[in-house]
């Protein structure tokens, strides 16, 4: 083999090289920038979790309040506060 045959195959074999990494390279931006933009759909996901998570929560405080259970209680249960004249005493002797 001759040195102008050994230059030109090594030539060769060194653009394939460059060529190889350059096409890895692309793909690898492409995969980083899918993963970067599913990245920012899931804490887009968290962040409206959270909201509802908070909203429930105050919900759920509001529920838990006096009013709130007093009127579930006359609404669905038909349970009323009695007024003075239903209201008996026992003592105990």
């Amino acid at each position: 083999m001759t040195a102008g045959r050994m230059l030109a195959l090594v030539v060769a074999l060194a653009w394939c090289a460059v060529l190889t990494v350059a096409l890895m390279t692309i793909d690898a931006r492409h995969q980083a920038r899918k993963l970067f933009v599913e990245l920012q759909q899931l804490q887009n996901e968290r962040d409206e979790l959270d909201i509802e998570w908070g909203q429930l929560r105050l919900e759920q405080s509001a529920y838990a309040t006096h009013g709130q259970i007093e009127k579930i209680a006359h609404e669905k249960m038909g349970m009323s506060v009695p007024g003075p004249a239903d209201i008996n005493i026992l003592e105990r002797r």
